[in-house]
């Protein structure tokens, strides 16, 4: 969340890059929740939690989430 390449859509690239790198290696794409992440909601308020922890140098949760 620290940084946002687009103002309105890195979230998007960002996920989308992630799985195109999985899949590239050979893993199946990831879930993000299974979620529509654009609507306010649960999913949505789990993600950003899980980005504003990974800003602050703990992935554990958005890998959790980015496999849910």
């Amino acid at each position: 969340m620290a940084i946002h390449v687009f103002p309105n859509g890195a979230g998007r690239h960002a996920r989308l890059a992630a799985d195109l790198l999985a899949v590239r290696l050979g893993r199946a794409p990831f879930g993000w929740g299974r979620s529509d992440l654009l609507k306010v909601g649960n999913a949505r308020d789990a993600y950003r939690a899980a980005l504003k922890a990974a800003d602050a140098g703990d992935l554990a949760p958005l890998l959790a989430f980015a496999r849910s």
